[in-house]
């Protein structure tokens, strides 16, 4: 007699996009069909800042109904105080997604931090860790000469890299002059040595889906929106709860994500003026910002080979993700 056949291994998709675009609409409306057709399914986080513990407005975290309509992953794993690397989220991403496997259900990797999705695909650089000294070095020196000065200087040591960035680029800025003085190697240079994300275990994703919008308006709108509710939801108080912390401060990796550095350098000109907050400055400069960082977005995505496009602002965008995505899942199709 026969053994009997081991059912087909169920994939693991993910579902990217730029900002406000509907990734967690999608991936929610996802796990519910393939629920009523009896496949579970557990979402794993692709979001730098939904790491953060304490930051549940400005970064649209998934409610406390929707993670427990579906079990989440990588969310409130760290305190604002604390960095979450790249080589860190893959470390994690692989276990998770063996686990979530072993327990028969479907990983689902959700989220528009494309660095994270980069280093999952393609591998990571093997870079020298940060170094706490150093980075206070830079900042000290930046508060002095600024960051265009300090761009200039990158332009010495690591020209390829400071063509990338913008003078003002404060975040990138700072890693590319660590590495190089940490190192005495330019950051560029670790990019063709790349240490393959099997390190931590290679994650076989069956598919991406890149949810991309075709009119650049109809995105931005829904950033002003949400914006908007995000202000009316309490982000002011959100932000003024984390600087009342007193060790939390504006050059973190927690409080640099979209929206947060915008609304302490808001409250820090209030404190400074002694004026009220000029509240339409900040929705001004928060929508901006966040324009820009869904542009980044989408020219990464747009890099990336393997994705599926898929156009957001179209009136079908769900029926097409979902038609894509259970025509990958063994018996889940219509």
């Amino acid at each position: 007699m026969s053994a009997p056949a081991c059912p087909p291994a169920l994939p693991c998709i993910a579902i990217a996009g730029p900002t406000a675009c509907g990734k967690t609409a999608g991936a929610l409306a996802l796990a519910a069909v393939l629920a009523r057709r009896g496949v579970r399914t557990e979402i794993v986080s692709v979001d730098s800042a939904l790491v953060y513990r304490g930051m549940d407005i400005g970064t649209a975290k998934p409610s406390a109904g929707e993670r427990a309509s579906v079990p989440h992953h990588l969310i409130d794993i760290r305190d604002p105080l604390q960095a979450y690397s790249a080589a860190e989220f893959v470390q994690d991403a692989t276990r998770l997604v063996d686990e979530i496997r072993a327990r028969g259900a479907l990983p689902l990797l959700v989220g528009g931090t494309m660095l994270y999705f980069k280093a999952l695909f393609d591998g990571i650089d093997d870079m020298p860790p940060a170094d706490a000294a150093v980075r206070a070095r830079i900042d000290a020196q930046a508060a002095h000469a600024g960051w265009p000065a300090l761009h200039a200087e990158l332009a010495r040591v690591d020209p390829a890299t400071a063509t990338r960035l913008a003078p003002g680029d404060s975040q990138r800025i700072q890693r590319a002059l660590e590495v190089w003085h940490v190192s005495g190697r330019p950051l560029s240079s670790f990019h063709t040595t790349k240490k393959g994300a099997a390190s931590a275990g290679p994650v076989s994703v069956t598919a991406l889906f890149s949810l991309e919008p075709q009119d650049r308006a109809w995105l931005h709108a829904r950033i002003a929106r949400r914006f908007d509710a995000m202000l009316q939801a309490g982000f002011l108080e959100e932000v003024r709860s984390l600087r009342a912390r007193g060790d939390l401060h504006p050059d973190l990796p927690s409080m640099r994500c979209v929206g947060y550095r915008q609304t302490w350098e808001a409250l820090d000109a209030e404190a400074a003026s002694g004026r009220p907050l000029d509240l339409d400055g900040l929705r001004e400069r928060g929508i901006a910002a966040t324009r820009q960082l869904a542009k980044r977005q989408i020219t990464w995505l747009r890099a990336m080979p393997q994705r599926r496009a898929i156009a957001c602002d179209a009136p079908d965008a769900l029926a097409q993700l979902l038609h894509g995505a259970l025509a990958l899942v063994p018996g889940a199709a219509d």
